[in-house]
């Protein structure tokens, strides 16, 4: 091997490590929701380019209203998924998507954008 190839190697090896630290390692946004007057826990998320809290802590038993406002046009962001709610939404581009659930057991619930590459947690507890 003769350096240039050295040093793309290397190079090489130390994105991977980046992308693997910034998917797996890296500092989650958490946020607790905020109950209305009329018991109903609320939470903002922004989307762009990920989910922005994407860890939310909610309690169980008590109706939970998420509001997603999609602040870019990215393809991969159009839409959100709950699997275990059984909930599809569109998210259209610079507005916001009121999602309304009721979870009744603890646990981590992940939700994605429709191709599984922005996820996020809500944690019921």
């Amino acid at each position: 091997m003769d350096s240039a190839e050295i040093i793309v190697t290397g190079m090489g090896l130390a994105l991977a490590v980046l992308v693997i630290w910034y998917f797996f390692f890296s500092a989650r946004q958490t946020a607790s929701a905020v109950s209305s007057s009329g018991g109903v826990q609320e939470v903002g998320i922004t989307v762009k380019g990920g989910y922005s809290p994407d860890v939310i802590e909610v309690e169980r038993g008590k109706p939970v209203q998420l509001s997603f406002y999609r602040d870019e046009e990215n393809t991969c962001s159009e839409e959100v998924l709950f699997p275990d709610f059984r909930i599809r939404r569109d998210l259209p581009a610079f507005k916001t998507t009121l999602i309304e659930l009721l979870p009744e057991k603890p646990g981590t619930y992940p939700f994605t954008c429709g191709m599984g590459m922005l996820r996020g947690s809500l944690v019921v507890k």
